[in-house]
């Protein structure tokens, strides 16, 4: 493959790791990241460009012979840029808006599941005109606990699970008054609260196959022991113990092919990264959520363990020849993504702490900026509720857990926090 420039969109972890692994391609040209971070920057060229703005987008594109866009958040996804780029004869990886419904729209992608008979919880929708009519369905369930989701994307913040009716209630009434998450509440989303062990299946599709990348965990809950609010997530490892082989091709089998053959059959071919949120329940894996991009922080274990060249990948996604190459991931080793978070985070937080100590990169140790900046002397400094993510490889999980922390000690800032129990679940499955 000849090389090419690429353009990559988004500012995060998720980001640096795909920057990084974007800057190891054989193929890569110039390497450029709208806005990117002080991590991407030593990677590539960060540019100040408006990715809600698609005619700058393209121009940026145009003047600077960008061969594949990459879209890491979802936002840009909902908002329909990879359509703009294809419909102007340019090539980007990630779903269409109307295939990135499947995250953009949770009750879109439970109606899909349900008419394919893809396994999932059992849902009630109701619109925003009908919330009275949800106020009497929770009054009249006796099935608890039991989730509440907003229907759009709002940042992780719009999911509830209720133990009694009284949560329930409360839960119904902060969705219908919080600004933050108004946008997001036109629908709401009530549903069976699934029982089992949660694991995150990262699969690559092409709009007619799909291959599974790998799979992690995710440590959502801002607490030690998965208590307290829920966050972007507070580190990940990958693999899990939680699957082998077996039921990877079953999860392939029975879930993601079917999701692939489904779109397809809406005539909505679903191309790039297809995240398979799943719970393992005592009648099989079942789908919480799907999300239409790589995860954050479950990026940062699985780009160390990617063997194939990320472009080709990427390309052979685009252009349906996923079956044409194969994908290789590290499956000798374990990778630990431990997130120092501001302190407050996921509520209020202040920024602008100087952060130091930061380790050097190495074979088997990575920190991939999140939310930092320079200040006006140079300074490194925080700019986000989650700030920095440390990534570890080792040959067991136990001593990838450990290498991951040991690095911490010697990183700092006003406030620094971090959950100690990163990968203590997998653990005692050993």
């Amino acid at each position: 493959m000849e090389s090419i420039n690429v353009l990559l969109i988004g500012s995060g972890g998720r980001e640096h790791a795909l920057a990084w692994s974007l800057r190891k391609s054989p193929s890569i040209g110039k390497l450029f990241i709208a806005p990117g971070n002080p991590g991407t920057e030593f990677l590539g060229n960060n540019v100040d460009l408006d990715i809600r703005n698609h005619d700058a987008v393209l121009e940026f594109v145009e003047g600077n012979d960008i061969g594949l866009t990459v879209v890491g958040p979802e936002q840009p996804l909902v908002d329909g840029i990879v359509d703009f780029l294809d419909a102007h004869d340019k090539v980007a990886f990630g779903p269409t808006a109307d295939a990135a419904r499947l995250e953009g729209s949770k009750s879109f992608a439970k109606e899909i599941m349900e008419k394919y008979n893809v396994p999932t919880g059992s849902f009630k929708l109701f619109d925003r005109h009908e919330w009275s009519a949800a106020e009497a369905y929770i009054e009249e369930n006796e099935s608890w606990p039991m989730v509440l989701k907003a229907d759009g994307l709002a940042a992780g913040k719009g999911v509830f699970i209720s133990k009694d009716k009284e949560e329930a209630k409360k839960a119904l009434e902060f969705l219908q008054n919080d600004p933050a998450l108004s946008a997001a509440s036109y629908r709401l989303v009530i549903e069976e609260f699934l029982e089992g062990e949660e694991v995150s299946v990262f699969a690559i599709c092409d709009g007619d196959t799909a291959t599974i990348l790998m799979d992690a965990q995710d440590h959502k809950r801002i607490g030690d022991g998965d208590t307290g609010l829920n966050t972007g997530g507070m580190g990940a490892y990958a693999p899990t113990p939680v699957l082998d082989a077996d039921s990877l091709e079953n999860i392939r089998q029975r879930i993601i092919l079917p999701m692939v053959n489904a779109m397809a059959e809406e005539g909505i071919p679903y191309k790039g990264i297809l995240y398979c949120g799943l719970m393992m329940t005592a009648q099989g894996p079942k789908v919480i959520e799907f999300n239409c991009r790589f995860g954050d922080p479950e990026c940062q274990v699985i780009m160390p363990a990617l063997e194939t060249d990320i472009i080709e990948i990427m390309m052979a996604s685009v252009h349906g020849k996923l079956d044409y190459i194969d994908i290789k991931v590290d499956s000798e080793s374990f990778y630990t993504c431990v997130v120092l978070s501001s302190e407050g985070y996921p509520r209020s937080y202040e920024k602008g702490k100087v952060i130091g100590g930061i380790p050097a990169d190495s074979d088997s140790l990575y920190v991939f900026h999140a939310g930092t900046k320079k200040d006006d002397d140079g300074k490194l400094v925080t700019n986000g509720g989650r700030v920095l993510n440390v990534v570890s490889k080792a040959a067991t999980l136990n001593d990838s857990i450990q290498k991951a922390y040991d690095a911490i000690s010697s990183i700092s800032f006003d406030g620094m926090y971090f959950r100690k129990d990163i990968g203590a679940k997998g653990l005692k499955r050993f």
